[in-house]
């Protein structure tokens, strides 16, 4: 059963809960030298995966996404200026979506066929949203994450369409280890570090025995052990930053076990079928 690998391509102070960017200098940027240390892991064991870049960093990192994308990779969206998709609105939303498939499509040779909202923060409460990615040519999201106050608590572990007024668009959530009373995040962030790696294989295991592909997702940051953080209260660096922890032992581990396909590919074979 392929599984998938999503990377979200952005630098170490891109948080929401941030209001305003930090300026930070070119020599304090991290975002290539991590994705170098991801691409070359990928590369050890042959596997594709998708990068969710960010807008504004493929434009002040010019070789980054042709790196990338020279190595086989898929090239999807994750926006431009990493603002929530509620505080962008229709317009703004819409705007950032064609700056960033143009940028991306200058760089990698086509355009991205996938997104993922900031922070998980696309909802069905935002059905305008997937109507604009239907519309703009978009075949899939990756961005209702079935998580407590992210995403979509409530919603499908497994992959699944969303209809929009001009069609269906395929919603491949990430993956989460159901617990009785909650979801908990072992497919990536810090509950992907901090979870002892049995739970990750053993959830990964259990929706490929139900036909399903198991989707983990990784920041550049993760990579990046002894990097910089921003200074945030300590409840909101756990969420954001998780375990001081580096994450390539644990993805080592994965990439030895279970097979792994770009999300392209998955929503592919699904068309195909």
């Amino acid at each position: 059963m392929d599984n998938a690998i999503t990377i979200d391509v952005e630098e170490w102070f891109h948080v929401c809960k941030v209001d305003v960017e930090p300026v930070i200098p070119v020599s304090g940027r991290r975002v290539r030298q991590n994705i170098e240390r991801i691409l070359t892991l990928l590369a050890a064991f042959e596997v594709k995966a998708t990068f969710f870049v960010l807008g504004s960093v493929a434009e002040e990192e010019p070789a980054l996404v042709p790196m990338i994308a020279a190595a086989g990779h898929e090239i999807a969206s994750h926006g431009y200026s990493h603002r929530l998709v509620g505080q962008l609105g229709p317009g703004r939303f819409r705007d950032e979506i064609r700056r960033t498939g143009s940028i991306l499509e200058r760089q990698a040779g086509y355009r991205p066929v996938g997104f993922r909202a900031p922070q998980w923060s696309l909802s069905r409460a935002m059905p305008w949203a997937f109507d604009i990615l239907k519309e703009e040519g978009y075949l899939y999201d990756s961005s209702l994450n079935p998580l407590l106050f992210v995403g979509d608590p409530h919603g499908p572990r497994a992959p699944f369409k969303v209809e929009t007024g001009g069609g269906s668009i395929f919603e491949i959530p990430p993956m989460v280890t159901s617990l009785p009373f909650i979801n908990i995040p072992s497919g990536g962030g810090w509950g992907f570090r901090l979870f002892p790696p049995a739970v990750v294989s053993w959830t990964m295991r259990r929706l490929n025995k139900a036909g399903n592909p198991a989707v983990l997702y990784l920041h550049p940051r993760e990579m990046d052990a002894c990097g910089p953080r921003l200074k945030l209260s300590p409840l909101e660096s756990f969420a954001v930053y998780g375990p001081r922890s580096d994450a390539a032992g644990r993805l080592n581990h994965l990439l030895q076990r279970f097979s792994f396909v770009t999300l392209r590919q998955l929503v592919e074979s699904w068309e195909s079928a």
